[in-house]
C-alpha cells in the first residue's frame, strides 16, 4: 500500500524544495537525515526547526506578541559548545546560528525549554519539568539585570569549565577521524575553496579537501572541510553553505543571501567571538579543532550541576538578544508573565513535536 502522507511529510517536502531553490542538496545526506528524524523525538527536535517556526505562533499565540530580538531560531539544550578566542581563552556559548531571525525573544526561550524537558523525559537530566523551566529563566532574567556577560572559562565559571574541559576530544582520536575521511574526488566548488583559503592560517598551504557528514538541522547541505599540516600540527576549517532561515520559509517572507544573519548575530552579541568563524558570501567557515565542539548532555560527566549548566543557557540566551533588544524592554514583558508560563507553553510545544514525529516516524517506517 501507497504510504499516504502526513502534515509533517508534506512540511518537510515542502521545505525541501524551498532550500532547494536557495543551496545544492545532497540525496544521500538527505536520506540520512530523515532516517535520523524517525529514531528519536530529540534528533527529530534538532532537525526540524522548519516545522517549529511553522507551528509554534498558532500553538503559542500568547508568547508571539513579545519583544523581537536577533533571535538564535534554532535553540536546544545541545546547540553549545566551546571555542577559543583571539587571547586563546577556552570560551562556551551558543555555537550555531544558521537559523538566525528577527523573533519574539519568547520564541528562544519555549524551544530551549522544550528541549531541556525533553533531555529530562529521556533521562539525559535529572530534574522535574518545572525546575528545567525556573533554571533557564532565572539565568535569562539575571543576565538582563547584569548586562550580560561572555562565557569565558579560563578564569570563571570552574563548575562549567570542568564540564566542557571533560567533553574537549582526545587529540589523536580527533585527528585521526578526520585523517580516515576519503578526500573529495572533485574538489569543492569555487567559493568554498576561496572562503576555507582565507581562514587558513597560509592561504598557500596544501590541503586534503573532505566531505563532511555532521549535524541534523544542516544535513543535506554542502559541508566541506579543508585539512593540512602547518609547522608541525594539522589544521582544519569547515565551510557549510548557508541559506537564509527556516523561518522565510515558514512565514513565507522572499529572503535572499543577504538575509542571511549568522554573521550579525555573532557580531552583536554579548561574547568573546571566534576570530576563525566568518560569513564569506554563502558559506559560514570556522576552525575545527579538539577544543572546538558541540557539547553533547549524554557526554558530560554524570556529577555535573544540571541547574548550573540550564542557567548558564539561559544567560547565554540573554547575551545573544542583549545585541539587538534593550534590556528594560525584555524586563517589563518578563515581569508582565503569569507565573508557570514557559513551563507550561514548552510542554505545549513538546506536546506537538512529539505528535509529529509520530507521523514521521510512521511514515518512514511504510517507507522502508
Amino acid at each position: 500500500m501507497k504510504p499516504q502522507p502526513t502534515a509533517v511529510v508534506d512540511a518537510n517536502a515542502s521545505y525541501e524544495r524551498w532550500l532547494g531553490a536557495h543551496l545544492r542538496l545532497l540525496p544521500g545526506d538527505l536520506r540520512r537525515k530523515h532516517a535520523a528524524m524517525a529514531e528519536g523525538v530529540f534528533p527529530f527536535l534538532r532537525a526540524t526547526f522548519f516545522r517549529w517556526a511553522q507551528r509554534w505562533p498558532a500553538i503559542c499565540p500568547e508568547v508571539t506578541g513579545a519583544p523581537e530580538v536577533l533571535a538564535v531560531g534554532d535553540l536546544h539544550v545541545e546547540n553549545f559548545g566551546t571555542w577559543r578566542d583571539i587571547e586563546g581563552r577556552l570560551v562556551w556559548g551558543v555555537n550555531d546560528f544558521d537559523e538566525a531571525w528577527p523573533l519574539p525573544y519568547t520564541s528562544d526561550l519555549v524551544r530551549l525549554a522544550a528541549s531541556a524537558l525533553l533531555a529530562a523525559k529521556e533521562e539525559h537530566l535529572s530534574l522535574e519539568g518545572k525546575t528545567v523551566c525556573e533554571a533557564v529563566l532565572e539565568g535569562y532574567a539575571e543576565a538582563l539585570d547584569r548586562g550580560g556577560r561572555a562565557f569565558v572559562l579560563a578564569e570563571h565559571h570552574g563548575p562549567l569549565r570542568e564540564m566542557a574541559v571533560h567533553r574537549l576530544k582526545d587529540p589523536l582520536v580527533f585527528w585521526s577521524k578526520l585523517e580516515q575521511m576519503p578526500g573529495l574526488r572533485q574538489d569543492p566548488p569555487a567559493g568554498a575553496r576561496k572562503a576555507l583559503r582565507q581562514m587558513l592560517p597560509d592561504p598557500e598551504l596544501a590541503v586534503r579537501y573532505v566531505h563532511r557528514v555532521a549535524g541534523l538541522g544542516s544535513l543535506g547541505r554542502e559541508r566541506f572541510l579543508a585539512v593540512g599540516e602547518w609547522h608541525g600540527g594539522r589544521v582544519a576549517r569547515e565551510a557549510k553553505a548557508l541559506a537564509p532561515s527556516a523561518c522565510s520559509w515558514a512565514t513565507g517572507t522572499p529572503a535572499t543571501e543577504a538575509d542571511i544573519h549568522y554573521q550579525e548575530v555573532i557580531d552583536r552579541s554579548v561574547r568573546c567571538p571566534d576570530p576563525f568563524v566568518r560569513l564569506k558570501r554563502r558559506w559560514i567557515v570556522r576552525r575545527l579543532a579538539p577544543d572546538c565542539s558541540r557539547i553533547e548532555l549524554g557526554t558530560l560527566p554524570r556529577e555535573r550541576d544540571e541547574l548550573r549548566l540550564l542557567h548558564a543557557m539561559g544567560w547565554e540566551t540573554a547575551n545573544v538578544h542583549l545585541g539587538t533588544a534593550r534590556a528594560k524592554a525584555l524586563k517589563a514583558d518578563l515581569r508582565a508573565r503569569p507565573a508557570g508560563w514557559l513551563h507550561r507553553t514548552a510542554q505545549r510545544m513538546l506536546d506537538v513535536v512529539h505528535s509529529d514525529w509520530e507521523g514521521w516516524r510512521a511514515h518512514h517506517k511504510q517507507r522502508e
